[in-house]
């Protein structure tokens, strides 16, 4: 196996075409999925900008590149997928028919172990380490927004027909709706951070935006622009007023959802689903095949998808001793807290825990 490795700024223009090339192609191979904007140079790139420790395996065959491999590498040799925490999708993007190695993959980049939460479906060599596997929903809009609504109308009636009258009672009660799906105003994404901070806090999960390279992260992808990718902000507003907010990312056929948030004094007018069919709307106008959701067991995801991919987690390893120090670190806490997730008599009343431990952290900030 011909592998070089590259900082991210050693990373060629050819070979950032010849990776955006493979994913755009991928889908008349059999793989939409590796599609995926978190699967983009862009996103590894950018990860790269905020993080050390980025790491770009370029695999060669017959002279050609076969195959792109972003990771993270700390000094002790210990991988994990590039952004893991906030990538949505994770894996290798690959020409057709290339097949490989995990192990002596592994060995090509100094790596121990790679770790990954969010792996792409179809990546056998690391599926064979996975852990768990978990659905992640998404909407398809291929057949355009009209065939969207109508398989919602058909699968969630009472659902449809709430969000669309919530959204007349919007503009009925606070002036006129207007969404704009992509909005290039900076202050747009501080107010969407903002939400989403309170969110946390209020519901008692960690703040994602009180680490700095998560804001600087989201910040450089809002700035980021070229062919096919780009950061998306969608927001819905009402009489002039942002009430919901959304920030994802885009490649030429799929919309990666990732941060959604609103205004909860519209919280009774279901905001963020009214922005969510704006967004299925615009991004089918746009020639997006899906918006992926995420994984996570989600209300409002069931209610607004139409299928659902697969997606996995796990460690591959080598035989060596940081490898299995490290699984044996992390594998307890992963356990638990699939557990907790996976079971209503588990998850609820722990939910409940942190919600009130959010309200108390609320009046004290």
């Amino acid at each position: 196996m011909d592998v070089r490795v590259y900082r991210p700024g050693e990373l060629s223009a050819a070979d950032r075409a010849a990776w955006t090339a493979m994913q755009a192609k991928a889908h008349l191979h059999g793989t939409p999925e590796l599609a995926n904007p978190f699967l983009s140079p862009e996103f590894a790139l950018a990860v790269g900008r905020v993080r050390r420790g980025v790491r770009i395996a370029v695999v060669h065959e017959d002279g050609e590149p076969a195959a792109y491999f972003p990771y993270q590498r700390s000094a002790t040799g210990v991988g994990r997928a590039v952004g893991l925490g906030v990538s949505d999708c994770q894996g290798l993007v690959h020409r057709p028919g290339f097949t490989w190695d995990s192990r002596e993959l592994l060995r090509a980049c100094g790596l121990a172990l790679w770790e990954f939460d969010h792996l792409v479906q179809g990546q056998q060599p690391f599926e064979a380490s996975a852990s768990g596997t978990f659905p992640s929903p998404v909407m398809d809009v291929d057949q355009g927004y009209e065939a969207y609504l109508s398989q919602l109308r058909a699968d969630s009636p009472k659902f449809t027909r709430s969000t669309l009258a919530k959204e007349r009672r919007l503009g009925r009660d606070a002036g006129a709706v207007r969404y704009v799906h992509d909005e290039r105003d900076p202050e747009a994404l501080n107010t969407l951070m903002a939400w989403k901070s309170a969110q946390y806090r209020r519901t008692g999960r960690s703040d994602r935006f009180a680490h700095e390279w998560i804001t600087r992260l989201v910040t450089r992808l809002f700035h980021t622009r070229s062919e096919p990718f780009a950061g998306i902000l969608s927001v819905l507003y009402a009489d002039g007023r942002p009430v919901a907010a959304h920030f994802g990312l885009r490649t030429e056929r799929i919309l990666a959802c990732w941060f959604p948030a609103y205004d909860p004094a519209f919280a009774k007018y279901s905001p963020g689903l009214v922005l969510h069919l704006r967004m299925a709307e615009a991004a089918a106008a746009d020639g997006i095949a899906y918006l992926d959701l995420g994984r996570g067991q989600k209300e409002y995801k069931d209610s607004l998808k139409t299928r659902e991919i697969a997606v996995s987690e796990g460690w591959v390893t080598r035989r060596h001793p940081m490898a299995v120090g490290h699984r044996a670190r992390r594998a307890p806490v992963r356990a638990l807290r699939n557990t907790v997730l996976s079971r209503p008599e588990l998850f609820e009343p722990a939910d409940r825990i942190l919600k009130r431990m959010g309200k108390i952290r609320s009046r004290q900030s």
